[in-house]
């Protein structure tokens, strides 16, 4: 299997840039989607982040978002809630979500698009909807949400189970709950029929 699957289908690369970070758009491929909360991270590691793809400040990305800066307003039920809704609304219609967790101040999904819905449109209805609906909730204007969001996708299916392994914990590490099991904003939550044991519902 190849480290990465570049290119659509038909042979075509679908790059996309709107002068941030580029984005691989194509359906039946695993991608790991992480967007953030505007104020979660400091602007200068957030400036050195759109200008490099290196490993290095992906993982200083992933360090500043779990460390918990900003508002936490996804750490309300409410909103958690709302997040987590709007992500599951349209599983199996646009898109199959694998695994995902909603944390205080930035959100974990692992999905394939299907076709005829691409990642930049998907990931827009999720942020439009979500940031208009929690300022209502939150009695706030302004904007909710940061403009970009990553997109790796997924090697192979070692890759893949231990992605959601990683994200799925994430709120352990943090002190929010005892067991992954316990974070309801979560595919891992045991309301959901206890995804941490089976791990994600979706295969390369």
């Amino acid at each position: 299997m190849p480290a990465f699957k570049r290119t659509a289908p038909d042979g075509d690369a679908i790059w996309r840039s709107r002068g941030y970070l580029p984005h691989f758009d194509t359906p039946d491929l695993v991608q790991h989607i992480v967007f953030r909360l505007a104020d979660s991270h400091p602007v200068k590691i957030s400036e050195d982040i759109a200008r490099s793809r290196h490993d290095d400040h992906a993982i200083a990305f992933d360090a500043v978002l779990d460390a918990g800066h900003g508002r936490r307003d996804l750490a309300r039920p409410e909103i958690g809630s709302l997040v987590q809704t709007a992500l599951i609304s349209f599983d199996g219609a646009r898109y199959r979500l694998g695994a995902w967790c909603v944390m205080p101040n930035h959100v974990h999904v692992l999905e394939v698009m299907k076709p005829g819905y691409g990642l930049e449109r998907i990931v827009h209805s999720w942020k439009s909807y979500t940031a208009k609906e929690a300022n209502r909730v939150l009695g706030r204007v302004g904007r909710f949400w940061a403009p970009e969001y990553f997109d790796p996708f997924m090697r192979d299916d070692e890759h893949l189970a231990g992605t959601a392994a990683y994200f799925e914990g994430n709120p352990v590490k943090a002190g929010l709950c005892e067991s992954v099991g316990d974070w309801q904003f979560s595919s891992a939550w045991r309301g959901w029929g206890g995804r941490d044991a089976r791990g994600p519902e979706i295969h390369l």
